[in-house]
């Protein structure tokens, strides 16, 4: 187990990048730091949580994110279980009041969820007896996703403080974009948004950001540029004339990408919807673009969280032993 101090991180839960102290971010950075080690050894697994419980619960479909928790809780050495939104007893009208005193009855020590609706985590957070971490929800918050790209900007380019990141495409449904503002704002990077007006949430001039409508002049001098998804899903009625038109004005492509400086970096939280915000030649273009090590990235993110709330949950135990 890596050496971290016990009060890095003193929360019981990880419900969102927002009210995190800058210490305690770069602790679980720090600490995910030693997991990127760990999980390119021939032995990937550690003991750490050995005899813990780790539940998986995505009332939404995943692939990356529930992969990774999987991941990471197997080479800690927990009993990883994993809960499905086919599966799972919401299907047949459960509430999610009486999927947590459930959950809580098994007696997990981490419950890692991701749900639709905004706020919905928190709330089962207050019914459980372990750790929570938030994998995203609804358009609140993807905690774990902003970690682990503060870690991939911090390893390639080996700070945070002063750079100048440009977060771009569908602002308003994105928790992703919520969780990196908060990051990025509190460890000292310049944030601008760039998206048309119809993809920004209402209350934009109180995130602390810039706010561009064109590419190109958002992108003047980033170091990092991070494109979004297309949310369709979670969009009801018409937020874009066509996606062919989304492209030409706000997909980055090698002609938009000339506007920000030449090394700039590229991110994508994924998945990706080439030829929609990203074009194929830029998202696999070896020398500028992150993805893959975002994803790789993930891993070690998630394992450093679940170690951290493990030490958190082992404290409280022992102080109301």
């Amino acid at each position: 187990m890596a050496d971290v101090a016990p009060y890095s991180y003193p929360h019981r839960h990880l419900l969102g990048i927002e009210g995190l102290a800058p210490g305690e971010i770069s602790a679980l950075l720090d600490l995910s730091e030693s997991y990127v080690e760990q999980s390119r050894r021939d032995d990937k697994k550690v003991a750490v949580l050995k005899g813990r419980t780790v539940i998986n619960v995505f009332f939404e479909t995943s692939t990356r994110t529930r992969t990774s928790f999987e991941l990471a809780g197997k080479r800690l050495g927990a009993d990883v279980i994993n809960i499905s939104p086919d599966i799972s007893a919401i299907k047949k009208g459960e509430t999610l009041l009486d999927t947590a005193l459930t959950l809580n009855a098994m007696r997990p020590d981490l419950l890692v969820v991701r749900h639709p609706q905004s706020g919905a985590v928190h709330l089962l957070s207050e019914k459980v007896d372990g750790a929570v971490i938030n994998a995203g929800d609804g358009w609140h918050e993807h905690p774990t996703q902003a970690l682990l790209d503060a870690l991939t900007i911090r390893r390639r380019l080996g700070g945070l403080t002063g750079l100048t990141v440009a977060i771009c495409g569908d602002i308003m449904h994105s928790r992703v974009a919520r969780s990196n503002i908060h990051l990025f704002n509190v460890m000292g990077i310049r944030v601008r948004v760039v998206a048309p007006p119809t993809l920004l949430p209402p209350e934009m001039d109180r995130f602390g950001v810039e706010v561009f409508h064109d590419m190109r002049a958002g992108l003047d001098g980033v170091d990092i540029v991070m494109m979004l998804r297309l949310q369709t899903e979670r969009m009801q009625g018409s937020f874009v004339p066509s996606v062919r038109e989304y492209f030409h004005f706000f997909g980055l492509d090698a002609r938009k990408l000339a506007a920000a400086r030449p090394d700039a970096l590229v991110m994508h939280p994924g998945p990706m919807n080439r030829g929609v915000e990203i074009d194929s030649d830029v998202a696999d273009d070896i020398h500028r673009s992150l993805i893959q090590e975002q994803v790789e990235m993930g891993v070690a993110v998630r394992m450093a969280c679940l170690d951290l709330l493990t030490r958190k949950l082992q404290s409280n135990r022992a102080e109301a032993a």
